[in-house]
């Protein structure tokens, strides 16, 4: 926790102030309205534009400096995001609460990374969605970002498998190029999800 309060403990923001690619392209289809949370937000990127397109947006993170740097980005965006101290290991969470849930680059230990799969799957209401880009298990060799603990990485299974009585939207897993600011660099292999609850 400490090395991430660190890491956002200054000006820079080492990811970027322009929102996931990703997110950017899918939000349009499936997060247009309602309540929003993104889990390990980090210094607010990709939640300052979902406020941004009218939604109502919860940051989940736990460095405090990142959730301040969310703040501060938000004002500088003239848009309110909610902002939460939450650890995921800790993390209680509400039954049909979510029209939607992100997580962009929310890497966790192993036990960590299950739970919170089954947390999102309780989370969201019926009709919502989960929209996810993370590194895969096949990151380790590309020197452009994410743990090299593959513990922390993703396998597809771990997706369809939790959520395989979801419509799922958008599924792929392969080679994008990303630019997000000094600490996201370069061809990366992913894994992007888009599931809707029934």
């Amino acid at each position: 926790m400490s090395n991430w309060n660190e890491r956002y403990d200054n000006e820079k923001y080492v990811y970027g102030t322009e929102p996931n690619v990703f997110l950017k392209e899918i939000q349009p289809r499936v997060l247009t309205s309602g309540n929003v949370l993104s889990i390990a937000e980090g210094e607010g990127r990709n939640a300052v534009f979902l406020a941004e397109q009218g939604l109502e947006v919860t940051a989940w993170d736990f460095a405090e400096s990142g959730l301040l740097k969310v703040k501060k980005l938000a004002e500088k965006h003239k848009v309110h995001v909610n902002t939460e101290l939450i650890d995921l290991a800790e993390a209680e969470w509400q039954q049909n609460g979510w029209d939607g849930i992100v997580c962009i680059y929310g890497h966790f230990p192993e036990e960590v990374k299950r739970a919170t799969l089954k947390g999102i799957k309780r989370a969201v209401k019926p009709g919502g969605y989960f929209v996810a880009e993370v590194y895969s298990l096949y990151q380790i060799p590309y020197n452009s970002g994410g743990p090299k603990n593959p513990d922390f990485l993703y396998r597809p299974e771990e997706f369809l498998h939790e959520f395989s009585d979801w419509r799922i939207v958008h599924f792929f897993m392969g080679e994008v190029t990303r630019h997000e600011g000094d600490l996201h660099n370069g061809l990366a292999h992913v894994i992007q999800f888009v599931g809707q609850k029934k």
